[in-house]
């Protein structure tokens, strides 16, 4: 990996606090550990991976009004969800202000959070990274950074799934680029599969 790429980390660290710029390493590295096993350019694994949290923390106001000037579509339910908007104005501000371009970052880091079909390779792994980072202690998390290292798809089909099951389980509503995510990576399921025995 590219030494100089180590700016980032200097960047982001005025943007967040110890805990958040502590996930955010953390996904940087697992962005580039599954990068290197699945073949995808490690640089830039490790630069959606390091941004993706870059504007978690601002204020809503601003975060807001990035996600509706950055271009991309925005989901009704993520329009509605304050803790949506940050992966929308994340890859706004890192093509802004950082002047990054490459649509594969940029897309990463919008959809880190919520997902969507047929996602890049490195899509999958910014996701997952997040999903499965050194510091993460949900129940089976173990297995579930086991799957992932062993098949990016059937990753994605499991921790969309426990992402969609969490959210429904707390009454909250679902973006319809996450249920088709999900509708999309449900046949990659394995046999195995270690949360739902019939």
């Amino acid at each position: 990996m590219n030494k100089d790429l180590k700016k980032y980390e200097d960047i982001i660290k005025d943007l967040m606090g110890n805990k958040r710029f502590k996930h955010s390493v953390n996904v940087a590295d697992m962005s580039v550990k599954l990068a290197k096993k699945f073949g995808v350019d490690e640089n830039k694994a490790y630069i959606a991976g390091i941004l993706h949290d870059c504007q978690k923390e601002v204020d809503g106001e601003t975060m807001l009004k990035e996600a509706k000037e950055s271009g991309f579509y925005i989901d009704p339910v993520e329009l509605d969800c304050f803790k949506l908007w940050h992966g929308i104005a994340g890859a706004y501000y890192v093509r802004e202000k950082l002047n990054i371009e490459d649509q594969d970052i940029l897309n990463a880091i919008r959809f880190h959070t919520v997902g969507r079909a047929n996602m890049s390779a490195l899509e999958k792994i910014v996701f997952l990274a997040d999903m499965v980072s050194e510091e993460r202690s949900y129940d089976d998390v173990e297995k579930y950074r086991a799957a992932v290292l062993k098949d990016l798809n059937n990753g994605m089909f499991l921790t969309l799934r426990w992402s969609i099951m969490k959210t429904v389980g707390l009454g909250n509503t679902v973006p319809i680029c996450t249920l088709e995510a999900y509708n999309f990576y449900a046949p990659y399921k394995k046999d195995d599969d270690f949360v739902f025995k019939k």
